[in-house]
This record gives structure tokens, C-alpha cells and sequence, in this order.
């Protein structure tokens, strides 16, 4: 399972309305530490595939929502549940941290 392309497009459908938690990473290309936790990302999707919605949004092409939910600083990773922001975590952490902030939303 591979995190879904979030767009300003479909970022309604697929976030606000999921009756899953979602977790959003906020990235760009030429992003070096969005480079880092993407294979983290990636992992993440795999192992709560069916419990949890996993996306990627590309800033540069979406600005739109970055700019609704005040992403300054990438890679930024929102946790979603009921269409709110339930977390945040900034910059490349690591998997386990993710984890730890993911979990009580589950």
C-alpha cells in the first residue's frame, strides 16, 4: 500500500470526509529532509493499511490547503480525525515518534 497523492482537489474526499484517521505529509521535491521520512512514510502505510489513510501532498503544487492549515515549514505531518487536525509533528523525526503520535488516535 502506497500513500495516496492528496491535491487540493481531492483533499475533501480523501481527508475531511474519511471515516479513518489520516496522516498528511506535507512535502516538496526539492525538500532534503522530506526525502528522509519519505521511506518512513511509506512503512507507515504498509503497516496500518486498513486502520489508517496515509497521504502525501506536495506543497508546490497544492498551496491551497498548505496555506489553510498554516504549513510554513516542511516536512510537516498532520494527523486528521473527523475532518480536525488532531497532531502535528515538524521536520524528519523518526518513525517511532510518529508511531507514539499516531497511536491514540487509532
Amino acid at each position: 500500500m502506497k500513500p495516496l497523492e492528496i491535491t487540493d482537489g481531492n483533499f475533501e474526499t480523501e481527508v475531511i470526509n474519511s471515516d479513518k484517521p489520516v496522516l498528511i505529509d506535507f512535502w516538496a521535491v526539492w525538500c532534503g529532509p522530506c526525502r528522509m521520512i519519505a521511506p518512513v512514510v511509506e512503512e507507515l502505510a504498509k503497516d496500518y493499511d486498513g486502520k489508517l489513510k496515509v497521504g502525501k501532498l506536495d506543497v508546490d503544487n497544492n498551496p491551497n490547503t498548505s496555506m489553510k492549515y498554516g504549513v510554513r515549514s516542511i516536512p510537516t505531518l498532520l494527523v486528521f480525525k473527523n475532518g480536525k487536525v488532531v497532531d502535528q509533528i515538524i521536520g524528519a523525526v523518526s518513525k517511532n515518534l510518529i508511531v507514539q503520535k499516531l497511536t491514540p488516535h487509532l
